[in-house]
């Protein structure tokens, strides 16, 4: 059972990324995609003050499964087990964090002024 959780979070994982990433995209997911870039930045800022600034609840959850099922020496971060570990790449923590604040920062800017846009273009 706890395989199979690892497998589901990880695949959770994946999706999350991929919808912050592109949820913007498409008009009608920019509503999700606002919430869904808010949960991150509160999760990774907020819940950071107290755990640590990048943290991530679904990472935590997930490592907490990992490691009932033996696994140690896991990273910090998600996205450092995700090219590092999984993809065989050598990617610095610093790079990947840079690249995850920026690509976030990018997304959350693009998913405001879209929903705006969208918001003012319905009312008229």
């Amino acid at each position: 059972m706890l395989q199979t959780l690892d497998y589901f979070l990880f695949g959770v994982h994946c999706m999350v990324i991929g919808f912050n990433l592109t949820g913007w995209i498409w008009k009608c997911t920019r509503r999700w995609h606002l919430v869904s870039v808010g949960l991150t930045v509160f999760s990774w800022l907020v819940m950071g003050a107290w755990y640590g600034l990048g943290y991530c609840a679904l990472t935590d959850w997930h490592w907490q499964i990992k490691r009932e099922l033996g696994e140690t020496h896991l990273p910090n971060s998600f996205l450092v087990y995700l090219f590092n570990d999984i993809m065989g790449l050598s990617l610095g923590l610093g790079f990947i964090n840079m690249g995850a604040g920026a690509s976030l920062a990018v997304v959350v800017l693009l998913s405001i002024v879209l929903n705006i846009h969208d918001y003012k273009k319905q009312k008229l």
